[in-house]
Formats: structure tokens, sequence, C-alpha cells
């Protein structure tokens, strides 16, 4: 069975805008040629270069703070006073096609800007399976709203890191699932030299790239160790998209769980109590008094104090 998808979805359509209208005023078809020295000979002289394309930024960051004060108050969002970093927050409720959102707002940047380098990180292999899998299902949905607009995606895997020199090479749009774990580490084969690279890391495809970065639950990714790994990669920017974000950097849309409920896209859930309700009409037993004897504890009702015989102490009456 092919799934269709519906491309009318307005507050879809708002949450890719929310993030495509942040660097309204790029010069489109502009993108940043690379030469990578991929190795020397004997005497020090290079021996090999690999030409490539990686994004660029025409923007100041005045401009992108005016773009990101305008999308904010559209969206009804406190304005920012300044730019927090070159990261950008969209806030959706789970279940609304955030990852849909995501993937379409890449296909809108490379449309409008010709951004080519498009890296997204998870926190987990789960998660990363789930991306891939929407990247292989909305594929044809994709290419039939973007004039089939070529394109190449994959997950990275260790055991074939020469596939990274086809992402900086390569001048078609690129969009590299990676799970945070494969190079949040000194250890990790993306930092290593690889001699099929000519000595290269093969991290160093993806930092000249310059790609724009997505971050799928960043709550996840908060560490020090994590955001010191996303940095690396050296982004032009970091999209982060969450239900649950830690922090809103640069927030620029937000769909609360009453903003999807209002809208129907999630159903209302009512709770049922598998108790019954109480019966104050119905007998029941209440302890007034707690007393201690021979080593035990007792409990009485009134009725049982009523038949205890007094005792008194000392003289008789």
């Amino acid at each position: 069975m092919k799934i269709r998808f519906d491309a009318g979805q307005q507050y879809q359509i708002d949450a890719v805008n929310a993030v495509v209208d942040v660097f309204d005023g790029q010069r489109g078809g502009f993108s940043l040629d690379l030469s990578l020295r991929v190795g020397e000979g004997p005497l020090g002289d290079e021996f090999n270069e690999v030409g490539g394309t990686g994004n660029l930024l025409t923007l100041s960051d005045e401009t992108i703070l005016d773009n990101v004060q305008g999308i904010q108050e559209r969206n009804g969002i406190e304005a920012a006073d300044s730019l927090d970093g070159m990261n950008f927050t969209v806030e959706m409720e789970t279940g609304t096609g955030k990852t849909y959102v995501y993937l379409r707002t890449i296909h809108e940047l490379h449309k409008r800007y010709g951004f080519t380098k498009f890296v997204v990180v998870v926190p987990s292999v789960a998660i990363r399976e789930g991306v891939f899998k929407n990247l292989k299902i909305t594929r044809e949905h994709f290419r039939s709203l973007y004039d089939n607009t070529p394109f190449d995606y994959w997950a990275y895997d260790s055991r074939r890191v020469t596939s990274l020199r086809q992402f900086a090479t390569s001048n078609q749009l690129q969009i590299l699932v990676m799970n945070i774990d494969a190079f949040n580490k000194a250890s990790n084969v993306i930092h290593q030299e690889i001699d099929r690279m000519a000595g290269r890391r093969p991290i160093e495809f993806v930092r000249a790239a310059v790609p724009i970065v997505v971050v799928d639950e960043p709550q996840n990714m908060e560490s020090e160790q994590s955001r010191n790994a996303i940095e690396g990669l050296n982004p032009l920017c970091t999209l982060r998209y969450s239900a649950t974000h830690r922090n809103l950097y640069n927030l620029v849309y937000r769909l609360t769980p009453v903003d999807a409920h209002e809208l129907g896209l999630v159903k209302q859930i009512e709770v049922d109590s598998v108790l019954d309700e109480p019966d104050y009409n119905q007998p029941f037993v209440r302890v007034e008094e707690i007393k201690t004897a021979n080593q035990k504890v007792a409990g009485s009702s009134p009725a049982e104090r009523a038949r205890e015989t007094p005792r008194f102490a000392g003289k008789s009456w």
C-alpha cells in the first residue's frame, strides 16, 4: 500500500516557512567552492585535490535577527533582543508530523536558496532508522512537490566512511543521517585518519561542506560532549525540532498540545476509573482508638469499649 501525504496542512506549512524565512534575503544559487587537500607526496607537495560545493551564507547577523523578530511576531512569540547563536528552534507536539516538517524544510531551503548539504543528527539508532524510513516513503512525494529535484540520502555507516567524500563533492542535494554516538568521541572512526581517504579524517569532508544541521530531539543531546560534537560538524546553522525542548534557542514556531487539540490533530483522552464511586450509605468500620497491651497493638470499636469493666487504682468506692 502506498502512503499518500497531504501537502496542504497549513500548520506544517507555517512551521516550514518559520525556518525558511530566517534566511530571507539570502542570494540563491551561491555556494562555497571546496578544495580539500587529501594527501601529500614524499616531499610534502600536495598530490591530490577533491573539488566540491558547500553551503555559503551571504546574510549578516543583523539581517537574520530582523528576520527572526518578524517571524516571532507573526507566530505570537515574544521577540528576541539578540540572536542566541545560529540555533533556531521549532516546538511541535508529538504526532503532528515533525519529521515530515523538517524534511520538507530541507527541500524548501534548497529550492529557495540553493543550500545543498544537510546533516540530520539523532540521539539513538532507533530514531535514526525511523528518519531513514521517512526519507524512503516521502521520496516520491517530495520529488513531485519540487519538480523532480534529484537528491541523495543515507544513514552514516562507519564501515563505509568513504561515502562522505560524495557528501562533500556532489552538487546535488545531500541528506546525511547520523546518530550522535557515531561522532561524539575521539575514538570514533569518523575522527581517525583513513588510508582509503588518502590519510584524511572522514569528518573533514563533512566540516568542509558547512552543512545545515537538523537536530531531532535535541533535549537528549544537551550534554557538553554532545554540543561540542555538533559544533564540530562546522554547521552553517542548527535547526532544532522537538515537543519537549530544554532550551528554546531563537524559537521561531510553536505548536502546543492545546493548539494541536484545537486543530483536531490529536484525539482527546478521557480517563475512566476502574473503581466504583464511594457509596457512603454502605456499612463501614471506623477505628477510633489504638492502644498497646502485652507488647501487642490492638484496636477497639466504641461498642467493645462500652463492654469493658472499669478498673480503678487505689481506694475502692
